[in-house]
């Protein structure tokens, strides 16, 4: 086995999920994810961890949603295993990345909703997500399986703890903050985000974040105005979109348009009504990612980037006993931040063009 899926393993049991030796553990598997499920696999029984082995497949998934009547109860089974679990590992890695693309938009909403409360239950363990490098990704993102592979572990195998120290600066002034302001070419959106609480995500749960790799700072905005653009290329729900502008008053959508997937972005719009609504503001500091990939998990972590989510808001950033915005979906897009941008804090600005106020280069003209 390459030595760099046992670091993986490693960084995913111990960093990120800090299993012990009493947590009983649900390892999903994707398709393509063998080699590392056997190293997890592995890790895990080293601590004396119990663990359960479930799979997970697109095209799986994909026969069941299209068979269905569209009238989905929720899963006794699944959330019983997730009130059960400790920690939750997600391995992700299929085989064909847009699998379930002819999955109709109404069944998969009714799919989401049903699910809700099993999600809920998901989350309230202790879950990390990450990928194992397969080829299937590797063609997504226009790379040979090789770079990729140097790409996927360049991006996870580095030294968190150093990289948490530098993102808990822009922790501080998000903690600090009552508005944001992102201007970018067809950008210019307003934020609230007094009373919130900033996420250093340094990839453990330990600093509430469950990805891996990580490296980005979000909080849970409200009462957005303005419009965004959205120029990152992305796949939701195994539709390609991109160039998508949303306009949003008194926090809510109003008008939505896309080059390409449209269709995709009304699915998520007319999913809820918390859907419309904006539940984080992330911004990307992992430099260690340098490229887009058409992969949420890595993109929206590089630096240069800030992405916004539809739908629900993560407790970690809500005030004790409120529930932010509630919905059945979470979707992230990104824009590019590294050209002709601001983003400002309580109207100071706090990166610009890419660039931090306390990185070298940084212009506060």
């Amino acid at each position: 086995m390459d030595d760099r899926v046992r670091a993986h393993a490693e960084v995913l049991v111990d960093w990120s999920a800090r299993v012990d030796a009493d947590d009983h553990v649900v390892l999903d598997v994707a398709e393509g994810a063998h080699d590392l499920a056997v190293a997890v696999a592995e890790a895990v029984g080293e601590r004396g961890a119990t663990l359960l082995s479930t799979y997970g497949s697109d095209e799986v998934d994909r026969a069941y949603l299209r068979s269905h009547d569209g009238d989905f109860d929720a899963s006794d089974p699944e959330l019983a295993l997730f009130d059960a679990a400790d920690v939750y590992l997600r391995l992700g890695g299929g085989r064909n990345t847009t699998a379930g693309a002819d999955v109709p938009g109404d069944r998969r909403r009714a799919a989401d909703r049903a699910n809700r409360e099993v999600r809920e239950a998901r989350m309230d363990t202790d879950w990390v997500s990450t990928v194992h490098p397969t080829r299937s990704l590797a063609q997504q993102a226009g790379m040979s399986y090789e770079a990729y592979q140097e790409f996927v572990y360049d991006a996870v195998l580095r030294d968190w703890e150093a990289l948490a120290d530098e993102m808990a600066n822009m922790k501080q002034v998000l903690d600090d903050g009552s508005e944001v302001r992102i201007e970018s070419g067809r950008t210019d959106l307003t934020m609230r985000i007094d009373d919130r609480t900033a996420v250093n995500s340094a990839a453990s749960v330990a600093y509430d974040s469950h990805n891996l790799p990580s490296g980005e700072v979000f909080t849970a905005p409200y009462a957005a105005e303005g419009e965004v653009f959205f120029d990152v290329p992305m796949t939701i729900h195994d539709r390609r979109v991109r160039d998508v502008s949303l306009t949003f008053e008194d926090g809510a959508v109003v008008d939505f348009d896309a080059e390409q997937g449209e269709d995709a972005v009304a699915d998520v719009l007319e999913t809820d009504d918390g859907a419309r609504r904006l539940g984080e503001l992330g911004v990307g500091m992992n430099r260690g990612i340098d490229r887009f990939t058409d992969n949420i998990l890595f993109d929206e972590k590089m630096g240069d980037t800030v992405h916004l989510a539809l739908g629900r808001a993560y407790d970690a950033c809500l005030p004790a006993g409120e529930s932010g915005n509630d919905s059945a979906v979470h979707v992230d897009m990104i824009t590019d931040v590294s050209e002709d941008s601001r983003l400002l804090v309580d109207g100071d600005v706090v990166q610009r063009n890419g660039t931090f106020r306390w990185e070298d280069g940084f212009d506060d003209a």
